[in-house]
């Protein structure tokens, strides 16, 4: 019998989603003979431990009798049980600063890490996330900054409904002004962003008519990596040569500034990536954009002017267009940025049944029965060292 256990988080501040509702831990203990799935004690968890124990879950505080741990966030070191197997976002692929001791922690603790970003279909397309509903909020909160800026409309705050169907009854009625929003990226987050567009009623518009007409209403305009990127020599895109060798590419989008009120960034952005465009072209008098949600969150990333992040409680800052320095949020002179790395939290209890039926439809059999190649592609470390995928992190890790 293979166990796994749902951990508690223990990162601060707390994050109230699940790898694994209720229901979907119901299903698992039922349909699968050889696997079953108990749940550690927490206060803070969108789905409270009564829900799960109505559900015939075991909730308990040890966790040191499962094979396979679940979370969410970065595991604090402090908490590491060693020789498990654990499933969270590591944050640690890009070699982020913040999060080298816990790297180290998990290889001197001869642990298995297999981190949820890695996971990739063939293609190399995500597997699972919460993208599609940090979409959504990012989306809301994009517009919501925009209607407090210009005074225009007004939209509550996502947390004050309690479901995804709670917060689309808000838009009834709600009248958007003739303004042109600029949608970047292909995945889920762009997805998500699209829902919303499309539940606001904003029409989508091709990307030449987005720079050549203006409109009675409101519109916008998707950019996908072929509407961004451009080779420096050939002048073309190819989708597999811009992931390999992006620092050959410029991108475009300097061109929809003039035309953009709001700009969703969905788009996936690495240190070779070229960004959407320069800190310094905020000073420029041509650059309009009033409102960026910037919902894949890379501070100074594709979005140069993402000077951190912010909260849920306070989602929203302003940059001086002349000085450059973050200031508060809807003055005259600022380009104001929504830039929460947590947003999925504030719908955690959609979020996390979206991403637990991936769990269980994409990864669940693979991560049972053993010799995947999804799995293995995933695994940063195996039994305390570093897998051969990742090897670029050796000195990163202290090895």
């Amino acid at each position: 019998m293979l166990t796994i256990g749902l951990i508690k988080e223990g990162k601060l501040p707390s994050d109230n989603r699940v790898a694994l509702s209720p229901a979907h831990c119901k299903f698992i203990n039922k349909t699968q003979s050889n696997l079953m799935v108990v749940v550690q004690k927490s206060n803070t968890r969108c789905f409270s431990d009564l829900e799960y124990m109505h559900a015939g879950i075991e909730v308990k505080e040890d966790m040191s009798d499962c094979d396979i741990l679940l979370g969410i966030k970065e595991v604090p070191t402090d908490m590491l049980i060693p020789n498990k197997t654990y499933l969270f976002f590591s944050h640690t692929k890009k070699l982020q600063p913040y999060n080298q001791k816990l790297l180290k922690a998990i290889i001197s603790k001869n642990i298995t890490l297999i981190d949820y970003e890695c996971l990739e279909h063939a293609d190399g397309k995500r597997i699972i996330g919460f993208g599609f509903f940090a979409g959504v909020v990012g989306a809301h909160n994009g517009i919501m900054a925009y209607g407090n800026k210009t005074g225009a409309f007004h939209l509550d705050r996502v947390n004050s409904t309690k479901t995804f169907n709670d917060l689309i009854h808000t838009y009834f009625g709600l009248h958007i002004p003739p303004i042109k929003i600029a949608v970047t990226g292909s995945g889920r987050v762009a997805h998500g962003v699209l829902e919303i567009m499309n539940l606001l009623g904003i029409h989508e518009v091709e990307p030449d008519e987005y720079l050549e007409k203006d409109f009675p209403y409101p519109v916008y305009v998707h950019l996908k990596g072929r509407d961004l990127y451009v080779h420096n020599e050939t002048k073309s895109y190819n989708r597999n040569d811009f992931h390999q060798n992006p620092s050959l590419y410029t991108c475009t989008f300097t061109q929809y500034i003039p035309h953009t009120d709001i700009l969703m960034n969905g788009i996936y952005w690495d240190h070779d990536i070229p960004r959407l465009f320069e800190k310094g072209d905020l000073q420029n008098p041509g650059f309009k954009i009033k409102t960026i949600a910037d919902i894949t969150d890379d501070m100074f990333g594709s979005v140069p002017c993402n000077l951190g992040d912010s909260t849920i409680e306070d989602p929203v800052y302003g940059v001086d267009k002349i000085t450059l320095e973050k200031t508060k949020p809807y003055l005259t002179n600022t380009v104001d940025i929504m830039s929460v790395g947590n947003l999925p939290n504030e719908l955690p209890r959609d979020a996390s049944r979206y991403f637990g039926q991936q769990l269980i439809k994409h990864v669940l059999k693979d991560l049972m029965e053993g010799n995947s190649s999804i799995i293995d592609k995933a695994t940063i470390v195996k039994n305390g060292t570093l897998t051969e995928n990742y090897q670029y992190m050796k000195e990163y890790a202290g090895l």
